[in-house]
């Protein structure tokens, strides 16, 4: 009798030892609901001087503070016309600096740091930033090939849907000789106008003629620079 009293003591500490080790697992937070691909309030568009338009994905689940800043600094057209100022081949493109050297941002406060799970995978939108981690303004850059070892040490905020060629196609260099630029940077849901290459060129009027010089059907043809000319081709010697 004794042994079967035992052997249901032992089981019942089996059984009430998970039960209460389960009361110190603390269980991980939920994380919230990413918009959708088709949300236009969520889709950043940036019609670029490299040729097209790119759609990106923000991340408001992951990175409120950040995507409202982004938002904001488009609909106040902060970003038309800025040019991506650092760029590094087989890394990433770096832009939305007013001063274009890197030491610029807008007039509203710095952005607390929104570091989260998203990594920093080709197409991935993050915040730039200096040595401080809440420092980011309104600079970002755009991920060309992944670059694991910067997550969790800045704050993606979004990830190109469409239009990638175009951002491998920004001019590379710190700064680029000839920078690519954000033409117009728009929210979807704001109902933007159509992708456009390029202002058409200005309408040059009616040929002038200066006064002293030939006048009649000539003289409105151009002439050609002395260095878009070509050389006469050289005769080769005669052979003896």
């Amino acid at each position: 009798m004794r042994f079967f009293v035992g052997m249901f003591a032992l089981l019942g500490c089996l059984v009430t030892v998970p039960v209460a080790a389960q009361k110190n697992v603390v269980a991980a937070p939920a994380r919230a609901t990413p918009p959708l691909t088709t949300d236009t309030q969520n889709l950043l568009l940036l019609d670029l001087s490299t040729g097209g338009r790119v759609t990106i994905w923000l991340r408001p689940d992951v990175a409120p503070l950040m995507v409202e800043r982004i938002k904001t600094l488009t609909r106040q057209h902060f970003y038309d016309g800025l040019a991506f100022h650092r760029v590094i081949d087989g890394f990433m493109a770096q832009g939305g600096d007013p001063k274009g050297d890197g030491t610029g941002g807008s007039t509203l406060p710095d952005v607390k740091a929104e570091f989260n799970y998203l990594p920093h995978v080709r197409g991935a939108v993050s915040a730039a930033r200096s040595d401080k981690e809440d420092s980011a303004n309104s600079q970002f850059f755009i991920v060309f090939q992944p670059r694991l070892s910067l997550d969790k040490k800045y704050t993606v905020f979004g990830r190109v849907l469409d239009g990638m060629q175009y951002v491998d196609a920004i001019q590379r260099g710190e700064p680029p000789a000839n920078p690519s630029r954000i033409v117009h940077a728009y929210i979807a849901a704001d109902n933007p106008p159509a992708y456009v290459a390029g202002p058409p060129p200005a309408a040059l009027g009616a040929p002038v003629t200066l006064p002293g010089t030939a006048s009649g059907p000539d003289a409105a043809k151009p002439k050609l620079a002395p260095a878009t000319r070509k050389a006469p081709a050289k005769k080769a010697p005669a052979k003896k």
